[in-house]
């Protein structure tokens, strides 16, 4: 370095001979600590680079490759519980009972029945047949740390991702309907204690099939800051007009709401999907925290609706006045530490001539106050066949629900139905 400084004096402008040693002097011991500056700093850089990349890789969960202490365990029809080395036992190995055969009307089978901890990673079952009243009949419940009260309550395809008992393919992250007879979900759901899973028969018919596997682990570390998995299922038919519908309502409770599944049919004719989703987080009183533009933007379409599956967000059932919309708050979840209460306005954009006729003067009528428009080109409040599957996370377990619809109820103008 000295070298390249003489060289530079003696070339571009001509120095004094005390300040050539001057520079000799102080850039001996100069050098030594710049280097090692940026010899510390480079080590240090790569560290913090290390810490990134393992952050990223834990919130991952490093389920590829990171070896674990973990025994992992898949209940059956074959080997309901989940017992290792059992599976496949059945008449010489030869598919003997792969399946829950004459699942009797009225009658519940327990599919998981399992001492934690431990956490569900995968849920597919099928069943013969799968007409919609099937479907919306085959009730899904689950039950967590011993309780008595179901933490999941959910008509069967509701609950996999489709509404109205329709067996159309649904395709998601947490939840799927493949081919529109394979159900699937991965919605992570741990337990520390144990975990029971049922599922009733009230179609009013014999079922020929249940198929089913459970996928889990044990040896999970679960504590209290793991939410608990919940779903819950609603309907209106007709909705109340005026009255926003509630998808979900959680209280004196920490959580996630991970999302929902929306069945809509229609009783007028008419764009139904203006309703705003507002959620009312903890101290919310009259007006929300969250609130959305309109249904249909709420499952990242726009201007209408048609049928499309993406990864969080779609709407699988577009079929004349039938609609089923789905939305998972997964990259996006939304906390609550006291309660939550979702809802969704039940709004429909017309002009007002058209709407008259069907409300009379019940109408509940806003302009959309734009200077291009009509002053009667506006926003208006509907009653609709509305139900929403819900999904959450929450610690304490509920403690008690709003009873499930009765079966009547239930299943009351599902698609197919003269």
């Amino acid at each position: 370095m000295r070298r390249i400084l003489k060289a530079k004096s003696s070339t571009i402008f001509s120095r004094p001979d005390f300040i050539q040693q001057s520079m000799s002097i102080v850039t001996r011991p100069i050098w030594p600590a710049i280097k090692s500056f940026f010899i510390v700093a480079f080590i240090l850089m790569q560290i913090a680079s290390c810490n990134q990349q393992n952050s990223a890789e834990d919130n991952l969960d490093n389920t590829l490759y990171r070896l674990k202490n973990l025994r992992s365990r898949a209940a059956s029809a074959e080997n309901p519980s989940a017992e290792p080395g059992k599976g496949g036992m059945t008449a010489n190995g030869l598919k003997g009972s792969p399946a829950i055969k004459n699942l009797k009307d009225g009658s519940t089978e327990i599919l998981l029945d399992q001492k934690g901890p431990g956490k569900i990673r995968h849920i597919w079952c099928t069943t013969k047949p799968r007409k919609p009243v099937h479907l919306r009949n085959l009730i899904l419940r689950m039950y967590w740390e011993g309780s008595t009260v179901p933490s999941v309550e959910v008509p069967l395809s509701d609950f996999f991702g489709v509404a109205h008992g329709a067996p159309v393919p649904m395709y998601s992250e947490l939840i799927s309907t493949q081919e529109g007879r394979g159900f699937n979900c991965y919605f992570p759901m741990p337990f520390a204690e144990s975990a029971l899973i049922t599922i009733t028969n009230e179609s009013g018919t014999d079922l020929d099939y249940f198929f089913y596997q459970i996928d889990f682990t044990l040896g999970d570390l679960i504590t209290d800051i793991d939410g608990r998995f919940h779903a819950s299922f609603y309907r209106e038919n007709p909705s109340t007009l005026g009255k926003d519908f509630t998808i979900l309502d959680v209280q004196d409770a920490r959580g996630i709401y991970m999302g929902t599944v929306i069945g809509v049919r229609s009783l007028s004719e008419g764009w139904w999907g203006e309703g705003e989703v507002k959620m009312y987080i903890d101290d919310d009183e009259d007006y929300p925290t969250i609130c959305g533009t309109g249904l249909e933007d709420y499952i990242g379409s726009a201007w209408g609706l048609g049928v499309h599956n993406t990864s969080y967000q779609g709407a699988p059932l577009v079929h004349g006045n039938f609609f089923s919309l789905y939305r998972f708050h997964v990259v996006d979840p939304v906390y609550f530490q006291k309660r939550i209460r979702v809802t969704v306005q039940q709004m429909g954009s017309t002009h007002k001539k058209n709407v008259l006729p069907i409300y009379g003067d019940k109408l509940i009528f806003s302009p959309k106050n734009h200077p291009r428009r009509d002053p009667d080109d506006g926003y208006y409040l509907r009653s609709d066949d509305v139900c929403a599957t819900a999904y959450w996370y929450q610690w304490p377990l509920i403690q008690k629900r709003k009873p499930l619809p009765g079966k009547e109820k239930r299943s009351a103008n599902l698609i197919g139905d003269s």
